[in-house]
């Protein structure tokens, strides 16, 4: 996701290449405008959303922030403003950044920033509740055929938006990359199965459904 708050761009997770091992991209590639962020937000280090080829796609100028642990990988890559955080700090980075717990394997954090609350990838968990937010971004799927313990589905999506009640929800993490041998992405109907799931488990937040390279505007705050 590309964040646009007031005069800070911050770019999440960026897997911006156009194939990565078995994963091909589906839909539109990366824009080169989004090339030199103010700020990188990583949310954990696996390979799909700690992808050191598509950071080295961006200008070496962006503050990047790390969970513990991952400052060095980061750091040769030539990037030299690294914050490494953990689960509780708090940082400026031109915005307040809070750093949340997140319910994954390793080393996981989300980020509550500008009124927007950024999962990475976690399963739900009872602290969401204190999480409160004008837009959650969620993770709803993923590029296998089957959604392990320690991610969001749909309907564990919906679950959470009963704690996090934000004014609007958007789905990520779904329809970005299909194996190469298969025409379409697993489940590339996620972020509308989500949006059902959730107009009955959280009638009061909006969903907005955005496909993959397409953009929206919210106004927070």
């Amino acid at each position: 996701m590309v964040l646009e708050l007031g005069e800070t761009t911050v770019l999440t997770d960026p897997v911006l290449r156009n194939r990565v091992a078995h994963l091909v991209r589906p839909g539109p590639a990366w824009h080169a405008r989004y090339a030199a962020p103010d700020v990188v937000l990583i949310s954990h280090g696996h390979r799909d959303h700690l992808d050191r080829p598509s950071l080295g796609l961006l200008d070496r100028g962006a503050r990047v922030v790390v969970p513990r642990g991952l400052g060095k990988a980061i750091t040769r890559l030539g990037f030299e403003d690294v914050i490494e955080v953990e689960e509780g700090d708090d940082v400026n980075v031109g915005l307040r950044i809070r750093v949340t717990h997140a319910e994954h394997n390793g080393h996981a954090v989300g980020y509550l920033l500008g009124g927007v609350y950024f999962a990475g990838d976690t399963d739900v968990f009872p602290e969401m509740a204190g999480l409160r937010s004008d837009v959650a971004l969620l993770p709803v799927g993923g590029w296998g055929p089957r959604i392990p313990a320690g991610h969001l589905d749909p309907a564990r999506a919906a679950q959470a938006l009963q704690l996090l009640r934000p004014h609007v929800a958007i789905p990520i993490h779904w329809g970005g990359f299909r194996p190469f041998y298969k025409r379409a992405p697993y489940r590339a109907d996620a972020g509308q199965e989500f949006a059902e799931l959730a107009s009955v488990a959280a009638p009061d937040v909006e969903v907005r459904v955005l496909q993959p390279g397409e953009t929206h505007f919210i106004h927070t705050g």
